[in-house]
């Protein structure tokens, strides 16, 4: 992996498509930890370049339930801070993550409330920091 991780977050980076939701939320071989008021589950699979050479190795994909909050604003505004904290943050993963492996992960809001962008930053951070330790 390269020592410099970019900024942005890409098209390649986030994680969509029935058959990968599937595998990762209904696979055997996904795993999940929790810091309230998120959980993220997270799948490791061998990247296959040749199927779609421009595959990210970490894809994620971000879940606001309607049952947490009814308006989508409400959804809206807790899944840009989630993909923001990721974007700053995504070195700590990308740092750890074995050649030739992709991440999928899949980060899901569990709380009623909304909460300081500081908080969720940190919340990612340490979520990140346990899958890189588990890799």
């Amino acid at each position: 992996m390269p020592s410099t991780v970019t900024q942005k977050l890409s098209k390649q980076e986030r994680a969509c498509g029935k058959k990968l939701t599937e595998a990762l939320f209904c696979g055997a071989n996904s795993r999940s930890f929790a810091a309230f008021p998120l959980r993220v589950v997270y799948l490791v699979q061998p990247l296959l370049q040749a199927e779609n050479p421009e595959k990210a190795a970490a894809q994620m994909m971000v879940s606001v339930p309607k049952r947490k909050f009814k308006h989508a604003v409400d959804r809206n505004r807790v899944k840009r801070q989630l993909r923001e904290a990721f974007r700053k943050n995504k070195h700590l993963l990308y740092d750890k993550l074995p050649e030739g492996q992709q991440l999928t992960m899949g980060f899901l809001w569990l709380d009623h409330v909304h909460h300081a962008s500081a908080v969720v930053e940190a919340k990612v951070q340490n979520l990140l920091r346990r899958i890189g330790e588990s890799l």
